[in-house]
């Protein structure tokens, strides 16, 4: 089996074909063309017909060059240029008329998943990462992309706008000496990559693994005693700040002259070396880990290995691990959570047909249910429209931002009133989507009802149904569950209206 990718970067298009061996990856075919487009998406916003045009000229040979290889699986992505670019759907649209690919524009969240499982099978014989807490940033001419992770569970993702062609075109705007315009550009990067230490002081960081594809091969150019045995090493503090100082009285054109670097590569170096310091400085440690390794090899490892299907790990359990940071960091009441989330789960299992429900929707709940008060943060009061327009502005792992509209959705209507023809994100999802919205937040509803007080009481929830279709939930517990009651019988109304089924609770005494 080969297999390929297309990356459509923000400073290139590269085209990786490979095949397994062994356990490993053998790259067979390796093209690149360098393509502007981030020069043109970051600075203008928009990406130029011109370019267009030149990348579908680009695709159409490598749609030639895959066929020669008989490649039967390929992946075509992009990244950070042309997920920000204003005419993204026209250049996908474009690229897909010409030459017949479907683009997978990735957010930061998809750039990490690609990237943790292929670390997980790149080091699992020399590193031990299920067993670490870990940061992981990966650097990319648009972005650097960071992971936080706990024993293999990523715990939150964020895509900072720092990649090394923003930050070369970042210090081409400023009027000021070298010694200035590095100064400034050093700020910047701290100010951007130390502000998430700051929101999250409790974090427990083991090591700092960097992804990098261009610049690390050229650390020995810089640091001639630097010399490594394999593509992923240890780099140390000190080893990181004279490289720094060795690049800080330069320009770019007397880095490429005095250290042999390529002129593309020496035009950016100086921002890969203020980011590889600040990571320093974010952990403390006294060495970081680089892997020499690209995005489009992570992505073409897992087309031929399909990391996601041998992990035991699944796409939930990473979500739920995500849900469980955002509640701790936000000072959330994670024991009424996680009950509401078991209760929401049984009422799913309980009343999916009836319902019209599928797979999917489960995990829209199980995350609805559990970031549901996120908006007690803000406010006690009006607390639901907090948390909707915070988890809709979440990075959620592997989400697209139309499920993550869902779900905040579905938090929003856990209490007070159904929709209105007012609330703009609700009436932006299509209409198959609003009665979904409807449904589980229906479910929602009943189930927090049942953990009103914060107590979990309910030890055991069962479900029996008439010859009607009417349900009876019964309730075990051996507490008062009048304020249960109370509010049940106010949030059943919406499960009522939507199935005609009629809906009553039973408590039944647990010894």
């Amino acid at each position: 089996m080969r297999a390929g990718v297309i990356d459509i970067g923000s400073s290139s298009i590269k085209l990786l074909i490979g095949e397994s061996h062994g356990e490993d990856v053998k790259v067979v075919e390796s093209l690149k063309n360098f393509i502007p487009l981030g020069r043109h998406a970051f600075l203008k916003g928009r990406i130029p017909q011109t370019i267009i045009n030149q990348t579908a000229g680009v695709l159409q040979k490598y749609k030639e060059t895959l066929k020669g290889y008989d490649v039967t699986d390929t992946a075509v992505i992009a990244t950070t240029a042309v997920r920000e670019a204003r005419n993204r759907d026209i250049f996908l649209d474009t690229v897909l008329r010409k030459t017949g690919f479907k683009i997978d524009v990735l957010t930061p969240g998809d750039v990490v998943y690609y990237i943790d499982y292929f670390l997980s099978h790149k080091l699992k014989k020399t590193y031990p990462v299920r067993e670490k807490n870990l940061l992981i940033a990966e650097l990319g001419a648009g972005s650097l992309d960071i992971s936080i992770m706990s024993k293999g569970l990523t715990l939150m993702n964020v895509g900072f706008p720092i990649g090394t062609l923003r930050l070369s075109q970042f210090m081409e705007t400023l009027d000021g000496s070298l010694q200035e315009v590095h100064e400034a550009t050093a700020e910047y990067i701290e100010n951007e990559i130390l502000f998430l230490k700051k929101s999250n002081p409790d974090l427990v960081i083991d090591d700092v693994i960097l992804i990098d594809e261009n610049y690390s091969v050229h650390i020995q150019n810089v640091l001639p005693n630097k010399r490594r045995d394999s593509d992923f090493f240890k780099f140390k503090s000190g080893e990181a700040q004279e490289f720094l100082s060795r690049l800080r009285q330069m320009n770019p054109q007397e880095i490429a002259r005095t250290y042999g670097i390529p002129d593309d590569i020496a035009g950016t170096i100086f921002g890969f070396a203020i980011i590889l310091n600040t990571l320093f400085k974010f952990s403390g440690h006294e060495h970081v880990y680089i892997l020499e390794a690209s995005l489009s090899e992570s992505i073409l490892a897992n087309l031929l290995f399909k990391f996601e299907s041998l992990e035991s790990t699944s796409k939930i359990d990473q979500l739920v691990a995500m849900a469980h940071f955002l509640c701790k960091k936000w000072g959330m009441d994670l024991a009424h959570l996680k009950h509401v989330a078991g209760m929401a789960e049984k009422l799913f299992d309980s009343f999916r047909d009836i319902l019209g429900l599928e797979d999917k929707d489960r995990l829209y709940l199980i995350l609805a249910a559990y970031l549901h008060d996120l908006g007690m943060f803000i406010n006690n009061r009006a607390h639901h429209k907090h948390s909707e327009y915070i988890i809709s502005s979440l990075n959620l792992f592997r989400l697209t931002q139309d499920e993550i509209t869902l779900i905040a959705c579905i938090a929003r209507y856990h209490r007070r009133s159904a929709p209105l023809k007012s609330h703009f994100l609700y009436n932006a999802l299509p209409s198959s989507q609003q009665i979904l919205v409807q449904k589980l937040s229906a479910l929602l509803r009943i189930a927090n009802s049942l953990d009103r007080s914060h107590k979990q009481k309910v030890k055991d929830l069962q479900v029996k149904f008439n010859t009607a279709g009417d349900a009876t939930l019964i309730a075990c517990t051996h507490e008062n569950f009048l304020l249960e009651k109370e509010n049940f019988l106010e949030k059943k109304e919406l499960f009522e209206e939507i199935t005609g089924n009629k809906l009553t609770l039973t408590v039944k005494n647990q010894d």
